[in-house]
């Protein structure tokens, strides 16, 4: 493990705090509101809507979140996220689109794009170990936030290191 990562996960340190005053600081003069439909409730999904500004808007809301624990099913920072609970629930806050909830159902929206052509707000999609079995938001320089599993945290990881690039199956460009 390299010297970074040991220093990372060392008991106090608080590199989420430092994300979320990062991200609150720049969207202080972008933020948009959420796409609400009369009633007030979240739009319900339409491919191709995601504005420059909203994914800007989501990938700072993913960054924030980087260290909430992990939980299976959970889908709020208060009780913790799996990795669709965390996609839900950024586009849900930062763009206002209700996404479905699993990873496969989520693989089938959107479009897809070429790995050379990712962007910051794109789904990105793993076999690991089954198909379309975890998922992830693009955050930008090869990298990508997701919740990895039980016991762990959400986290920040390269797309393309030894682990994730031989099981990133889908791109997803919401």
């Amino acid at each position: 493990m390299s010297a970074r990562l040991e220093h990372e996960r060392r008991p106090g340190f608080e590199r989420r705090h430092l994300l979320a005053a990062l991200g609150a600081a720049a969207l202080s003069g972008c933020s948009i509101l959420p796409s609400r439909d009369r009633s007030g409730r979240t739009e319900p999904y339409r491919q191709g809507r995601l504005s420059e500004v909203q994914a800007r808007e989501l990938t700072f809301l993913a960054l924030s979140l980087v260290d909430t624990p992990y939980r299976w099913g959970g889908n709020t920072p208060q009780s913790g996220f799996d990795c669709s609970g965390l996609i839900v629930y950024v586009f849900r806050e930062s763009a206002g689109y209700q996404l479905p909830r699993t990873v496969k159902e989520i693989a089938r929206i959107g479009r897809p794009v070429r790995v050379d052509a990712l962007h910051t707000g794109d789904l990105v999609f793993f076999d690991a170990p089954r198909r379309f079995s975890h998922a992830g938001i693009y955050v930008g320089s090869g990298r990508f936030v997701h919740a990895p599993s039980s016991g762990g945290r959400v986290r920040l990881d390269g797309v393309f290191e030894s682990y994730w690039r031989p099981r990133l199956s889908r791109i997803r460009r919401v």
